[in-house]
């Protein structure tokens, strides 16, 4: 049967729908907002034997045929995901997770398709409640209902859903998730929005989610979905076990100092446990290794989480001490700016690149297709945190540390017109211990004032974690791994000294109220001011000269019309200019010429060369033309780049010329005066007259040598 349920929410109607495709999934519906429709199913497969975590899978892919759009390339379909594409899935992911119970260990996966687009709503946000709505409907575990929404803000207005071209207007880009009662994620990029602005945002957010809320809750209502019983399992002992007999040796293994040492010591009260508890581990009644290592990580997450809770961290810091930071520039030689960004035992290099509109990344996606003039990529090679691993291509994670810390950036960045440079930065971890993400933050800042990127205000990053027992629960700045992996929040919040220019919140909670999320955003801000302090005693600004490896950039302006003279016939003109001077041109359709090259001396003769190739042919004017070709009646003379005119014989000198070739011949350098431009645009040339004329130099007045 085919259900439907609706709601004006903002601009346009917001719409679940389910019954007619997709029956033999687990649970499958369409959630739209104006004309586009995400149609999102849900499956399920048996638990894994001796699996210790929750399997669950979310996928979201844009068909181009939704805009009416073919897939670029040569292979006419869909392949592997796009950047869009994976962030999306980690929006999917998110708030899904923390909804299912602890104990559930069976495979879920969720798959969302963009079924039908009209480019102004995107799909994303339409995945993410029709993935909450699909697993609400089937017989899954899972505890909803739970609304995403995406806020803009345009001239003080907020605005809910906002359109592709509102958002081209607005100072926010938000996308906040939660039940009706509590935040659990967000992620949301800003031009350095004050810390009030964004909780009143996110206040606002809440009111909207409410609503998607209340409409989920009308759709499993009307569907009457029978909710599986299953078999919670028995705790097996275990646990006490492990607690009762290594709870004191394990907490102070964990206030080793060290990250490497800290670990080393818990791994040998784990295998000395493991030892006693499991002699012989294929003895008839021994216990189960799987169960023992579980036990053991919910004895681990126990005594850290104990440790924070009576104000003693892992490596004793205070709940709002920020790890000893190190920052410098111009490591690296060649490269066009650099930078070493380290906190406690997060390391990041920097690495800058300044190219020119040929190395723009173009972006071909069911939106829209467009440029982007600044990439950031996140890399973590496996060393960085002592472990062996293959090289493969960057997976999900690093996409989104990447994209993080790129948007976070943004705002700063100077516009085209006044640095016209594409901008690459490359974040390299060399080491890890938590916050990884905001040290590339960080560090692209140094590294981009080092390139001599003018940059508005330099941003910084910080996460801030938290434990919550019950109603007591403590904000931890700047959070180490072991507190990011043990406890219940990670809250990355980058800015500058002005406002927020990104926010990322993941939970493993069911929501934080708006108590936690005022003291989070305050907190942050004291430790980012903190951080900014630390970052300008290395680099206190810009530099005001880019790389000398970098390509100098030069711009002018030409007239439109003269664009055909500049390129010449089949491209003759400026290839020549490029080929003689090792620069590269590039040509706008409004006029806008650039010319790059890593040489400026370069730089500069290719731009004369644009410069005389594109302007008027001036009559009364002397030029020091080239001998191009010679005739009975005269010599041809190019005066500017593709440009001949005609020297007549009877021009060549004062007295009677026989023959052409007894004054120039090809090649030969000639001064000429433009006497004349006819009808036809034809250049008339004399030798004669410019020989004649004085110059300005010979024209002028002796300058007086007395005192």
């Amino acid at each position: 049967m085919k259900v439907r349920v609706e709601r004006q929410i903002g601009k346009s109607i917001f719409a679940f729908e389910t019954g007619q495709l997709g029956k033999q999934a687990a649970g499958c519906c369409l959630a739209s907002y104006g004309e586009t429709t995400v149609l999102s199913a849900c499956a399920t497969g048996e638990p894994r034997p001796g699996i210790d975590f929750f399997p669950l899978t979310c996928d979201y892919r844009e068909r181009y045929a939704a805009a009416g759009k073919f897939p670029g390339g040569f292979l006419k379909r869909e392949g592997r995901p796009t950047m869009k594409e994976t962030l999306t899935a980690r929006l999917v992911d998110r708030p899904l997770r923390p909804m299912f119970p602890k104990w559930f260990k069976d495979d879920v996966q969720v798959q969302n398709f963009v079924m039908a687009s009209d480019r102004q709503n995107d799909g994303d946000v339409l995945a993410m409640n029709g993935a909450a709505a699909a697993l609400g409907i089937s017989a899954l575990p899972f505890e909803g209902p739970v609304g995403s929404i995406r806020l803009g803000r345009i001239d003080g207005q907020w605005v809910p859903f906002p359109t592709a071209d509102d958002l081209e207007e607005s100072d926010l880009d938000l996308i906040v998730s939660g039940t009706q009662e509590a935040v659990m994620m967000i992620e949301g990029f800003a031009r350095e929005m004050p810390e009030d602005e964004m909780l009143e945002a996110i206040r606002e957010s809440h009111k909207y989610i409410k609503e998607v809320c209340s409409l989920q809750n009308e759709l499993f209502e009307k569907v009457q979905v029978e909710k599986k019983e299953y078999e919670i399992p028995e705790p097996d002992g275990i646990y006490d076990t492990l607690r009762e007999r290594y709870y004191d040796a394990l907490k102070s293994a964990q206030q080793t100092e060290g990250k490497q040492a800290r670990a080393d010591a818990c791994s040998e009260v784990a295998q000395q446990a493991q030892q006693e508890l499991i002699p012989d581990p294929e003895a008839e009644g021994a216990m189960d290794g799987g169960a023992f290592k579980t036990a053991w990580h919910d004895l681990e997450q126990r005594v850290v989480r104990d440790l924070i809770l009576t104000g003693k961290r892992p490596d004793g810091r205070d709940a709002v001490t920020i790890r000893p930071m190190e920052c410098y520039t111009d490591l690296l030689p060649r490269v066009h700016g650099s930078a070493l960004y380290q906190r406690g035992e997060t390391q990041a290099l920097i690495t800058i690149t300044l190219g020119t509109a040929r190395d723009e990344q173009r972006v071909d996606g069911l939106m829209e297709e467009y440029a982007k003039k600044f990439m950031l990529d996140y890399n973590f090679p496996s060393f960085s945190v002592g472990e062996c691993r293959p090289i493969r291509g960057p997976g999900r994670r690093e996409i989104g540390h990447g994209a993080l810390a790129e948007r976070s950036v943004n705002p700063v960045l100077p516009s085209a017109e006044d640095f016209p440079y594409t901008v690459r930065v490359i974040s390299d971890i060399l080491e890890s211990n938590g916050s990884s993400s905001m040290a590339s933050v960080c560090g692209a800042t140094l590294a981009l004032m080092s390139a001599g990127v003018p940059i508005t205000n330099p941003v910084a990053g910080i996460s801030v974690g938290m434990v919550k027992e019950a109603d007591e629960w403590v904000l931890l700045t700047d959070i180490q791994g072991a507190e990011d992996h043990f406890g219940d929040m990670d809250f990355k919040i980058s800015g500058t000294q002005n406002g927020i220019t990104g926010i990322q919140l993941d939970l493993k909670l069911r929501g934080i109220s708006e108590e936690i999320i005022r003291a989070t955003l305050a907190q942050s801000r004291e430790a980012r001011i903190e951080i900014l302090r630390t970052m300008l005693t290395a680099i206190p600004r810009p530099e005001e000269e880019i790389s000398a490896w970098a390509p100098r950039m030069l711009r002018t302006t030409i007239d439109p019309e003269k664009i055909g003279a500049l390129i010449g016939p089949g491209g003759k003109t400026i290839r020549g200019i490029q080929e003689e001077t090792g620069a590269v041109i590039e040509v706008d359709d409004d006029g806008v010429v650039t010319v790059a090259s890593t040489n400026k001396e370069f730089a500069d003769a290719a731009m004369a060369k644009v410069e005389a190739v594109t302007q008027s042919v001036q009559v009364g004017r002397i030029y020091d033309g080239r001998v191009s070709s010679v005739k009975d009646f005269g010599a041809f003379v190019e005066i500017l780049p593709g440009r001949d005119g005609l020297c007549h014989i009877s021009e060549l000198s004062e007295g009677y010329v026989s023959n052409v070739a007894d004054i120039c011949k090809v090649g030969d350098s000639l001064k000429v005066k433009v006497i004349a431009v006819d009808d036809h645009d034809r250049v008339k040339l004399s030798h004669r007259a410019a020989v004649e004329e004085p110059t300005a130099e010979e024209s002028a007045e002796p300058e007086s040598t007395e005192a």
